[in-house]
């Protein structure tokens, strides 16, 4: 078996000469049984460049873990002779994933715009924020909170009736450049704000009450670069001193336990810490905001992908938060809202015991900072199509969130502190 592991890493090494196209290459799921079957994967990752999808990290992997991860097509078949020879259990997820990818664009609308059905580029997204702003000059103002490392503006949307004295939400999408369902949920959110004011009474309510901070896409950059050159990029683009490895995994960049567990001080990894919390111009932005704004600011929503996961406090540490059993009920009966529509089920609970530990995370820092309703949403799917699914599911997937966020929206109103 290390023998197929040595001829398996000389052929990576060619692997890596040629273009990001994805033919061929595979998505795998295993479930380690043991330790002895966790170090083949630990082998597995020390020999090749593979692509962990879930959980984030190699460093992760822990025995009957579910762990998706992607390889390069001319080693696949080896990757496939190893995992049978160690009698580990496996499934392949994706076949194809350049099959995959092309047929994410499933959706019947193919306008030029704007579409709330379909995935939008940087572009198109930074118009609408500009066009929703626009057309609803009494429900949604636009501004900017930073700019990215390559100099792109961040643009956020306040949401709400004007009134005095009002509490507000924050909630932020695309932290992780691949996770593309997670920028179309904030658009649809905004979307239904705007439609549904003065018909449906809960929006109605949440706007004339509360106001809602919305950043369509945090790490602006690596987005794009997901749309021209890597759609399997997950960090932002800025470059780290002494080495050829670009970017920081922005959700491991807050200074929350910073770079402690779960997350990674190489920066070729893809869960890298970065130089220091907030080292990341985009991470920085946010967290300024959300200080200058901490009297106000009463609930943090971040929106990631997937595995349909509603989690709350803490990941860097297995201790509890102090409102355990409130976090706890809001998480559960969110979740029953969510399955409402579609059936669609979530596995709530704190980070850490949940899924897996993960150091320097915006919701644990934004609790630490006394934002006390502090949830991380991992949509659809559960693997099926991981970081690539169909834009037939934007809908589905963006109604079913929509309950569940505006059920914690609502009781955020009635336990306002």
């Amino acid at each position: 078996m290390w023998a197929l592991l040595v001829l398996i890493g000389a052929a990576a090494v060619s692997a890596n000469l040629q273009d990001l196209a994805f033919d061929g290459q595979k998505v795998f799921r295993v479930i380690p049984q043991n330790d002895e079957q966790v170090a083949i994967i630990n082998s597995l990752a020390s020999n090749i460049e593979v692509d962990f999808w879930q959980p984030d990290s190699v460093t992760l992997v822990r025995p009957k873990m579910q762990v998706d991860f992607r390889v390069e097509a001319d080693i696949s078949f080896e990757v496939e002779d190893l995992l049978k020879e160690s009698g580990m259990e496996y499934s392949i997820l994706i076949d194809n994933l350049q099959a995959a990818v092309d047929a994410q664009f499933d959706s019947k609308v193919r306008t030029t715009g704007h579409s709330y059905e379909k995935y939008n580029n940087w572009e198109t997204i930074a118009a609408w924020t500009a066009d929703i702003a626009a057309q609803n000059p009494d429900l949604v103002s636009r501004s900017v909170i930073g700019e990215t490392y390559e100099g792109r503006p961040m643009y956020i949307l306040k949401m709400g009736k004007s009134g005095p004295n009002k509490k507000a939400i924050f909630m932020d999408c695309g932290f992780h450049a691949r996770e593309w369902i997670s920028p179309a949920f904030c658009q649809w959110f905004v979307k239904e704000a705007v439609e549904t004011y003065g018909k449906d009474a809960v929006m109605t309510t949440l706007l004339d009450s509360l106001d809602f901070y919305v950043l369509p896409v945090v790490n602006i950059d690596g987005y794009v670069y997901t749309w021209t050159n890597d759609r399997m990029w997950r960090k932002t683009r800025s470059k780290n001193a002494g080495t050829r490895c670009i970017g920081t995994d922005p959700n491991r960049n807050f200074n929350a336990g910073w770079c402690t567990l779960g997350a990674s001080k190489k920066p070729c990894d893809s869960t890298y810490c970065g130089s220091a919390p907030e080292s990341e111009k985009e991470t920085k932005a946010l967290a300024d905001f959300i200080r200058e704004h901490l009297s106000t600011i009463k609930a943090y929503l971040t929106i990631h992908s997937y595995s349909q996961l509603l989690l709350f406090p803490y990941s860097y540490t297995y201790k509890l938060p102090s409102n355990y059993e409130e976090l706890n009920s809001i998480a559960s009966a969110a979740a029953k809202q969510l399955a409402s529509l579609y059936n669609t089920k979530y596995t709530y609970g704190p980070g850490a015991t949940t899924i897996y530990p993960a150091a320097g995370g915006s919701d644990d820092w934004a609790y630490d900072e006394g934002i006390k309703y502090s949830f991380t949403f991992e949509l659809r799917d559960t693997g099926r199509y991981g970081f690539i699914l169909p834009e037939s599911q934007i809908k589905p997937a963006c109604e079913e969130t929509l309950l569940a966020v505006k059920y914690i929206a609502n009781y955020v109103l009635e336990h306002l502190y």
